[in-house]
């Protein structure tokens, strides 16, 4: 018997007659019985694989077959973009049965919000950082609002679990659960990744009730058509772009939203209808450009990974890539948002722009055909995260016991494992710099933590990420979005002329004390920055990238000038060995580059490494490490030796200065930040492998080409 008979009865109803469906999709199916029960799951599909359905149809019916009454369902996503996207659908899905759904974060109106307080709907799409705010602020009734709780789907939860916000959506959910009386169903949605029992392990391992993966292996279908060509430039780029694939819909990714702007004004400047869409465009910008590109026919839309988490915006061409995603599933979720339509197949276009994105490239290609995939790896020791959890208890209960933290958050891993004491450190620390205050064993927000997190009713405590500050940008009374204060000193001119959503505007008026600025159309070229931090590429792609060099295989996917400039690289860098380290030194310049192939952060590890036993100052890259000093090869390799013989995994981080983007660090002791910026450095498997490897010393001059990364 088929599993969509267990449905209830009014979703079977408008599956069939209001939707239309024959039938429902493998994974859709396969869902049913696990939720149905109870389980906690994980469902695994590419974009467009119809994940949201196959988790909220027996959602449903669950609320309807029980009863359950209130707000029973949290839908939880990483971009407030995504929410806005599935509300339609949501809603609708809602309605066939009598019942609400609605949004909350940061973009709806309060007076929306306020009709959700009075009358709560049975489905809530938010974020955990909306749902932060929600349990902290003072006019919400938490537990009112969320007795009724039983089961949350969290979409795109890869995007969650490889960073601290991840550790802030679990900590959220606990205390929901503590607030319900009740386990919550855990229902997670994700892309293919490469470790999906630890996934799932991740999102429910510690909670009571089994759990499951449920993933439908792919059919043996038509391949996809993936190509890699060399342009040299992004001129080039936006050349190509404008002359192929026209009466198309094509969908243009790149790496900054720097580089986002830049080519939309190219592919304007040419004729092509262009839109844009990244994350430091206003709502209404956004909204406009992916409504107007998705009823065209004959367009672009230039996009930053915003677009990759399977936001509609309706049947798309073609999928470009200006030059390379530095991960395997990064590529899979750009290359799923094609191939929707039965005539069509899926198919990504790389469109390189300089030597080392084409390697990059290549590598991405090659893994993927090898079958691999990235695992997801939650970042350890979240103990900041910890310190950020209690302030929100303290503000959320309005006085936390000393230890009634315990009933909240001991259930996650990360803190029951913890060391003996070393939590009840941490608060101690925080009381002793004011970041709390104790009274009578009570906790509350500190004099310290009202003045570093208190601002705008504590806005900066509601999220585990760091905010930079940008100015942002008005045309009249029209919000356009948002850019770094660098961009008004970067020009060289007056008046500064910048770039936001494709166009150029001059710049009226600065608001230096509001952080405001007032523009209106301009000519000529404007030209926009946004702060980022440098990419870091993972061990096995720099890897990948290492056998592309040293290997002499002609790819059938790459085009003729994409494999002439591949021979080229390869002739220039011929001294890189498949079993070896590279030591190149230029004695004249006084420096020489390690080449290990390692990653950032394997040689951030062994740069830290080297400083300590030796004192050699050098600089990190995804590819080498580079010593300010000349040093032999006999020197360098008899250092290694000394290394490699030292117990690694007990050196620990000695400054504390450099703790780039782990807010609420100053919450921590010196020694347990120490302990957490080492764990999160630490790469001693990928240490051992290289420092085995034999080191071999080149002739020439140390290299500072292609290989390089483009900063």
């Amino acid at each position: 018997m088929s599993s969509f008979s267990r449905l209830h009865s009014a979703v079977q109803h408008h599956v069939v007659n209001s939707l239309g469906w024959r039938e429902l999709r493998p994974l859709q199916e396969s869902s049913i019985a696990p939720i149905l029960d109870g389980r906690h799951v994980l469902l695994l599909a590419p974009t467009a694989g119809g994940k949201t359905e196959a988790a909220f149809f027996p959602a449903l019916s669950r609320m309807l077959a029980e009863n359950w009454g209130g707000l029973s369902i949290l839908y939880l996503c990483p971009l407030k973009a995504l929410l806005n996207n599935l509300h339609i659908r949501l809603e609708r899905y809602c309605q066939w049965a009598g019942r609400r759904c609605e949004l909350w974060h940061g973009d709806v109106s309060q007076g929306a919000r306020r009709k959700i307080l009075k009358n709560l709907p049975d489905c809530l799409l938010t974020t955990p950082e909306s749902l932060e705010v929600m349990l902290v602020s003072a006019i919400t009734d938490h537990r009112f609002l969320f007795s009724g709780l039983r089961l949350v789907v969290i979409d795109e939860i890869h995007s969650f679990a490889g960073d601290d916000r991840g550790w802030h959506l679990l900590s959220v959910l606990e205390r929901l659960r503590t607030i319900a009386g009740r386990e919550l169903q855990r229902i997670g949605l994700s892309a293919t990744v490469g470790n999906p029992q630890g996934l799932v392990d991740w999102l429910a391992g510690h909670c009571e009730g089994s759990r499951e993966v449920v993933q439908v292996p792919p059919n043996g279908g038509v391949q996809p058509d993936v190509q890699v060509d060399y342009v040299g430039s992004l001129d080039n780029a936006a050349t190509v772009i404008s002359r192929m694939h026209q009466g198309e819909k094509r969908l243009a990714f790149c790496d900054s939203r720097s580089r986002v702007e830049k080519l939309a004004s190219q592919l304007r400047a040419t004729g092509v209808e262009t839109y844009v869409s990244h994350s430091s465009l206003s709502l209404d910008e956004r909204r406009r450009a992916e409504a107007a590109f998705a009823q065209s026919s004959n367009c672009v839309i230039v996009a930053t990974s915003t677009l990759e988490l399977g936001i509609d915006v309706g049947d798309l061409d073609r999928v470009i890539q200006i030059d390379s995603p530095t991960t395997v599933s990064s590529f899979l979720q750009r290359l799923g948002r094609t191939g929707r339509r039965s005539s069509n197949s899926r198919n990504c276009l790389f469109l390189a722009t300089h030597p080392e994105a084409l390697l990059r490239a290549v590598a991405i290609v090659k893994l993927w055909q090898e079958g691999f995939v990235e695992p997801v790896q939650p970042p350890p020791t979240p103990y900041h995260v910890f310190a950020q959890q209690i302030l929100a208890l303290s503000l959320q209960e309005r006085g936390l016991g000393r230890n009634a933290w315990r009933s909240w958050l001991l259930r996650l891993p990360p803190f029951a494992q913890a060391a003996p004491g070393l939590l009840d450190a941490i608060i101690d620390h925080m009381v002793g710099e004011a970041y709390l205050s104790e009274d009578q064993g009570i906790l509350f927000v500190g004099r310290q933590g009202e003045a570093r997190f208190g601002f705008q009713n504590f806005f900066d405590l509601f999220s585990v990420f760091m905010r930079t500050p940008e100015f942002e940008v008005f045309c009249g009374r029209e919000h356009l979005g948002s850019v770094d204060p660098g961009s008004f000193a970067q020009h060289g001119q007056n008046p500064f002329i910048i770039s936001l959503a494709g166009r150029s505007w001059k710049v009226v008026d600065l608001d230096w004390s509001g952080w405001k600025a007032y523009v209106e159309p301009a000519q000529y070229e404007g030209k926009s920055r946004w702060l980022g931090s440098g990419r870091s590429y993972s061990f096995e792609l720099c890897q990948a990238v290492k056998k592309v060099l040293t290997s002499q295989t002609h790819f059938p996917f790459l085009s003729q000038r994409g494999q002439q400039a591949l021979d080229e690289a390869r002739a220039e860098y011929d001294w890189v060995k498949p079993d070896a380290t590279m030591l190149r030194s230029d004695m004249a310049a006084g420096c020489s580059d390690w080449w290990t192939f390692a990653g950032k952060k394997a040689n951030e590890h062994l740069r830290r490494l080297l400083n300590e036993a030796t004192k050699l100052k050098s600089a990190a890259e995804n590819f080498c490490l580079r010593v300010q000093t000349s040093v032999s090869a006999e020197d360098f390799a008899q250092t290694l030796c000394t290394i490699n013989g030292s117990p690694t995994s007990e050196t620990e981080t000695a400054v504390v200065e450099d703790r780039g983007d782990l807010k609420f660090s100053e919450c921590l002791p010196p020694k347990t930040l120490r302990s957490v910026l080492h764990h999160r450095q630490d790469a001693n498997h990928v240490v051992r492998i290289i420092l085995v490897q034999p080191l071999k010393a080149s002739t020439g001059a140390s290299t500072q080409g292609n290989c390089h990364e483009r900063q």
